[in-house]
């Protein structure tokens, strides 16, 4: 079953009669509704174009967080072979938020990690909604330092509203385990390629994208705070959420002018939850590139190239 975003109602309505009108037809062998059914589903067609044609900020937002994307765990089954999950940070706890293993991409030994959100009630609970906790980062340290030390490439799959932000969790030192990651990030010898699929947010996202490549889904949002979150500080009020998202240019389009990603990955019409086989074929096609890339590179290359990316990076925001 189709889940429809709130600017997605007038297709719904459509879709929707064309649906019962082909209900009515099972039901009764008698009925022709092809035709009324097949214009209606040329006019939800054309809707769809014209509505995903040039979507604000915070329509991006909506497609971002939709429940029926494909999620992390999506990725690494349809793209990743003899993935070996490893788990825990060796020191408190696995953190669900996060997974990682040893896997093959194109049978090239790979390490991938990444925030899982979840897809229903209860996985979501589990994986508390894609926001890690200290001994999340923690674990994605520790998967680093592993494909460091044998020399696997590093894919991470970014998708989350930001680190949790609850009690236990700055007690067991949320920020200094947030940095490390981040410092984990520039200092492997390995090539490291980011991909933000959904949500990218704050801090709990840059832990896992400071790579060689970033790039990000036509329809996915990057920000260093969710737009809700910038308007509850800026104007004391959650429902400008509009206008922050405006003003944080968050979409893929905005940061690949900005220069803090390297290339945006087109979506399926509607959307990657109207073709998750078609979104995750992409996503694989774009790591391969990137991982083709920087095959070959030395580490101290790597490295080197690595730093001077978010050097300039910064230069590059302010000159524009």
């Amino acid at each position: 079953m189709t889940t429809y975003l709130e600017f997605e109602k007038p297709l719904a309505e459509i879709e929707g009669k064309a649906e019962e009108l082909r209900a009515l037809a099972r039901t009764n062998e008698e009925m022709d509704v092809e035709k009324e059914a097949a214009a209606l589903d040329k006019k939800a067609a054309q809707l769809l174009k014209d509505l995903y044609k040039d979507l604000s900020p915070w329509r991006k937002c909506l497609v971002a967080r939709h429940p029926d994307r494909p999620h992390c765990k999506d990725y690494i089954e349809a793209l990743f072979t003899e993935f070996t999950p490893l788990a825990g940070d060796r020191n408190f706890a696995d953190d669900h938020a996060v997974m990682g293993g040893i896997a093959r991409l194109n049978d090239q030994p790979v390490m991938v990690i990444g925030h899982e959100k979840g897809h229903d009630t209860t996985s979501r609970i589990a994986r508390n909604f894609g926001m890690a906790r200290p001994e999340g980062y923690r674990k994605a340290i520790r998967l680093m330092d592993m494909a460091d030390r044998f020399g696997l490439p590093v894919v991470t799959l970014i998708d989350t509203p930001g680190a949790y932000p609850g009690k236990g969790a700055e007690e067991r030192g949320q920020s200094e385990a947030i940095a490390r990651s981040t410092q984990k990030c520039l200092t492997i010898g390995v090539p490291l390629i980011s991909v933000i699929i959904g949500e990218g947010g704050s801090g709990g996202a840059v832990a896992f994208a400071t790579g060689d490549r970033i790039a990000m889904l036509e329809h996915s949002v990057y920000s260093v705070i969710s737009p809700e979150g910038c308007a509850s500080i800026l104007w004391k009020d959650a429902e400008k959420m509009r206008e922050a998202a405006e003003a944080l240019r968050l979409t893929a389009q905005d940061l690949k002018k900005l220069g803090v990603i390297d290339r945006i990955i087109k979506e399926p019409l509607g959307g990657a939850q109207r073709d998750r086989a078609a979104a995750i074929a992409s996503v694989g096609s774009e790591i391969a590139l990137m991982l083709g890339e920087l095959s070959g590179r030395k580490p101290a290359e790597l490295i080197k190239d690595r730093r001077k990316k978010y050097l300039d990076m910064g230069s590059k925001g302010l000159a524009a």
